[in-house]
């Protein structure tokens, strides 16, 4: 299980050996579970990781594929979050070259006050994120400001305010983790799902109940800690512990659109600070396409695939055709898709989702359950930090010290040539060159067959879903074509696992029924 390789056969026998006994078992398979596990493994600690379907198959594959201070917390205040986050940026852009690159960002300016208002405001930015800064903000004319977005409205424009940001691909990073832990010695295992707490005679977690839903075969795992880290879902593993527990997560639903460059092709990301719920809404350059969100809205039972609301929809076309000069409509959305974020339960009153705060909290139930909730992509490895140090005091272990601001993540390699299809695989990428021979599965999305099969053989992937919705991004950049060649990834498939074409033709089936709730009809 060197070098990356996640072979799920060796990793399922190793996570249910008899008589071992683990000294960290994180559920969910996350960003913040990911986290949580490589910190446990570089600190030297027997660490197991366990998630219920595929790694990032939630939240953390929809994103805003920002790894961002947040400029949204700066206007709310909350100084220390952004300094937080500033950091975390930074320390990511350093040890994931090859997945976070540094990406300008233009704010139209359309008043005097405004310009004022925003100058000032990301110069603030800048300086909260001290040397992790990752280029200083500048206001730009109104003919600059043209030359950089061509495609943003000029009517009543003044100028534009340019500053940086992070951007990333959150589902390959989520791959590249689960490496990274393998590497370190730790275990990482999709589809395996928690059913059951087990507790020891003081009436402790002990341990847990587990299927391999792939399998259908269930074992009992033994920990000497046991951390909840399952997003939206943390209140199901909550109530294992105790069936009375109070709701200690909400979902807000965000969403974004996948348009063609046609209507944004700026190599610069275009940021429109006020809209009419209040939020920020971003149009961002990713894969050749260009990802247009979010939306901030509170929902029920949070849900595996979320469905995108008709309103939040409306919102984003409406908002965007305000801004851009071609004006999108329905039948140009490439792909919509919607995640979930756990925001911390408001004690008192209700309170509007953008208001809550994204910085996390631990959690530690009187049994002696660890849970995180809230928190974000970009702060991830903090999360995982404060969790292990929490665990230390909490059991009395002897205090260690985190490895993770240096560490570098599988994948590693500098001077990454963003236009190579292949880019994302960083380090990984020269052994499927030497296997791709040309064969492209999908012309307009470059996904090649060697990339398939590497997907089975050194990323776990499972399920046709696997490989096009996070092994790839087909099914987040252009729904339609992930459809189309789903027949020929899922006979790819087929011969790397042993399958039959019963399989396949279930396979393709499960796939395209879920890329039609991608596709806006």
């Amino acid at each position: 299980m060197n070098n990356g390789i996640l072979d799920r056969d060796q990793l399922v026998k190793a996570a249910t050996q008899t008589g071992v006994v683990w000294d960290v078992l994180v559920i969910g398979g996350g960003a913040s579970g990911l986290g949580i596990a490589l910190e446990a493994a570089t600190r030297g600690y027997r660490t197991l990781l366990l998630e219920q379907y595929d790694f990032a198959k939630g939240t953390s594959s929809r994103s805003t594929k920002l790894v961002h201070g947040g400029v949204r917390y700066l206007a709310q205040g909350d100084i220390a979050l952004v300094r937080e986050a500033s950091i975390e940026r930074g320390l990511l852009q350093k040890n994931a070259p090859h997945l976070v690159k540094n990406q300008t960002f233009i704010v139209p300016v359309y008043s005097f006050w405004d310009r004022l208002k925003y100058t000032i405001g990301l110069k603030a930015y800048d300086w909260i994120a001290g040397r992790l800064s990752l280029g200083s903000s500048v206001f730009i004319s109104k003919k600059k400001t043209i030359e950089a977005v061509p495609d943003v409205s000029q009517k009543g424009l003044v100028g534009g305010v340019l500053y940086h940001d992070g951007q990333f691909d959150d589902s390959r990073l989520a791959l590249n983790l689960a490496q990274t832990i393998i590497e370190q010695g730790g275990v990482a295992v999709n589809y395996m799902k928690v059913t059951g707490l087990k507790k020891d005679a003081a009436q402790k977690p002990g341990g847990v109940v587990v299927e391999d839903t792939e399998r259908s075969e269930t074992y009992t795992i033994q920990a000497r800690a046991v951390i909840n880290a399952t997003g939206v879902f943390v209140d199901d593993i909550l109530r294992m512990d105790n069936p009375s527990a109070a709701k200690s997560v909400v979902a807000s639903q965000g969403i974004h659109l996948v348009l063609n460059k046609s209507f944004f092709s700026s190599s610069h990301a275009l940021m429109i600070p006020k809209t009419t719920d209040g939020r920020v809404l971003f149009a961002v350059p990713w894969h050749n396409e260009v990802v247009v969100g979010t939306t901030d809205t509170l929902v029920g039972a949070p849900s595996v695939e979320p469905r995108p609301l008709e309103k939040e929809i409306e919102f984003i076309l409406e908002t965007a055709g305000t801004y851009l000069k071609k004006k999108p409509g329905r039948s140009d959305v490439l792909s919509v898709f919607a995640g979930l974020r756990p925001l911390a339960a408001p004690k008192e009153g209700a309170q509007k989702t953008k208001e809550i705060s994204r910085s996390h909290k631990i959690m530690i139930t009187p049994s002696g359950l660890f849970t995180i909730i809230g928190g974000k992509w970009t702060t991830y490895r903090k999360m995982g930090e404060d969790m292990m140090d929490s665990v230390e005091k909490k059991l009395g272990w002897p205090a260690t010290t985190s490895r993770t601001p240096q560490l570098r993540i599988h994948g590693f390699a500098e001077g990454v040539d963003w236009s190579d299809p292949f880019y994302f695989y960083g380090s990984d990428a020269p052994d499927i060159k030497a296997n791709s021979n040309g064969h492209w599965i999908s012309e307009s999305l470059k996904i090649n067959k060697a990339q398939v099969i590497w997907a089975v053989t050194h990323e776990m992937a499972r399920t046709v879903e696997d490989v096009l919705a996070r092994r790839t991004r087909a099914l987040l950049l252009d729904a339609r074509e992930s459809i189309r060649i789903s027949a020929a990834v899922a006979g790819i498939m087929a011969q790397e696992l042993n399958r039959d074409e019963h399989w396949v033709t279930e396979e393709v089936k499960r796939f395209n029924g879920l890329a039609q709730q991608y596709i806006l009809q």
